[in-house]
């Protein structure tokens, strides 16, 4: 018989406020009824200035079977905030967590950029990445080096060796949902390893608050300029160089104002 679900909420925080958030965004997104398109990250999007879709297509999800995969596989990898003593623990969880969603996303628009300006491929222009799955694929990966023994366990009943899941995951995805991002995919599987192997290292409490300071404030402003939320108390002007923006405050109050896009296909990550 396994630990009453309340001690394994207790020992993994982190994963369970994850869960949380994305399981609140997707009834806040189903109850507000907004597309995939309004909060999905795009080539096109990034270069329009909305920098602030590598943080909204993260944590939203399409639909329920989307979210129930994602959170499951992640609940399962949340054992990694139990393992301090091989040097990983919850603060490595939650440092890395932010390098994997940030890491992932900006690799993904890469991937598209090459895809678009030197093989012509201009269908990736559009393509919509919604999805936690960059950051699931990363937590794989850095848990197959780190721990190899471990294993994948999904949905209560399915249990793969995590050794070899993240390729497992990333054919058996590609192969079985129509809509899987492969890019997105093998993004995480690419930064896990990087973190896994000490290519990306030194990120500690000081750089994450760091990092988190400034995702919040380009969030903020990315929005404020694409005009996706209007933050009446945040002013944008020009100066010389219009790439380099004055900000100043003038009061209290926001409204939400979606922009209009084209349709544009969706990838699950």
């Amino acid at each position: 018989m396994g630990k009453p679900l309340f001690y394994e909420i207790l020992e993994k925080p982190a994963t369970s406020c994850v869960i949380g958030i994305c399981t609140a965004i997707w009834f806040y997104i189903q109850k507000k009824n907004i597309g995939y398109s309004h909060v999905g990250l795009s080539y096109d999007t990034a270069i329009e200035g909305h920098y602030w879709r590598i943080i909204t297509s993260a944590f939203s999800h399409i639909s329920i079977l989307h979210l129930v995969f994602n959170m499951s596989a992640l609940w399962s990898l949340g054992v990694v905030e139990q393992l301090g003593h091989i040097g990983l623990g919850v603060e490595f969880y939650l440092q890395y967590t932010l390098v994997l969603v940030v890491l992932s996303g900006m690799l993904v628009l890469g991937a598209y950029h090459v895809l678009i300006q030197k093989f012509k491929l201009e269908y990736f222009r559009r393509v919509t990445a919604v999805g936690y799955s960059c950051v699931v694929f990363g937590w794989m990966t850095i848990l197959s080096v780190k721990q190899p023994s471990s294993k994948l366990e999904l949905f209560g009943f399915l249990s793969l060796p995590i050794s070899f899941a993240p390729f497992e995951s990333l054919i058996f995805t590609s192969i079985i949902v129509p809509k899987a991002s492969f890019l997105g995919h093998l993004s995480g599987i690419i930064v896990g390893y990087s973190i896994a192997w000490g290519l990306i290292h030194g990120v500690n409490n000081y750089w994450a608050i760091s990092m988190l300071g400034w995702m919040v404030l380009l969030f903020v402003l990315s929005l404020k300029r694409s005009g996706a939320f209007d933050f009446n108390f945040l002013e944008i002007e020009s100066v010389t160089d219009p790439s380099f923006p004055s900000v100043r405050f003038l009061g209290n109050g926001r409204t939400l104002q979606m922009t209009s896009l084209p349709v544009a296909a969706a990838e699950l990550v």
